[in-house]
């Protein structure tokens, strides 16, 4: 092989590596949004048959891939107040970067629904399959 052409070779080698850091580099993780997460409540719930009408109910916690998804809700007169999650992953910063903008898109639906009939929050599947797991289970304890 001429020299020449084994330079050049080089050159387009390096070129092509710079080129690919700068594309790689120029990519935006997800922002956390300017919502707050909500944090467990510790005060107790109203008792049943309260004049108020108030319940907390605790989901079942369920097993995710990443760790236990478990939400507790409030209901007023039947209605859906509240829900908390009360445990989800957060031994990373990743889990913790995922579920800073996935748990108040979640709550968010959930209390829009009215039901645990929630979309997915993209890239955050398996926290978004927990969440309305924990959720259904703390709707069917309500209710039953």
């Amino acid at each position: 092989m001429h020299p020449l052409k084994k330079h050049r070779r080089i050159a387009l080698a390096g070129a092509a590596t710079v080129s690919g850091m700068v594309l790689l580099l120029s990519l935006k993780p997800h922002t956390t949004s300017d919502l707050a997460v909500p944090t467990p409540s510790t005060g107790a719930s109203a008792p049943a048959g309260s004049v108020s009408g108030t319940r907390t109910v605790t989901g079942e916690s369920a097993q995710t891939r990443y760790g236990p998804v478990q939400v507790r809700i409030t209901l007023k007169d039947g209605k859906l107040t509240d829900v908390t999650a009360i445990a989800h992953p957060q031994q990373n910063p990743r889990d913790q970067q995922i579920n800073g903008y996935a748990l108040p898109r979640l709550r968010s639906e959930a209390l829009t629904a009215q039901s645990a009939d929630i979309d997915t929050v993209s890239g955050a599947t398996y926290t978004s399959e927990g969440y309305r797991q924990s959720l259904q289970s703390a709707l069917d304890a309500a209710s039953g």
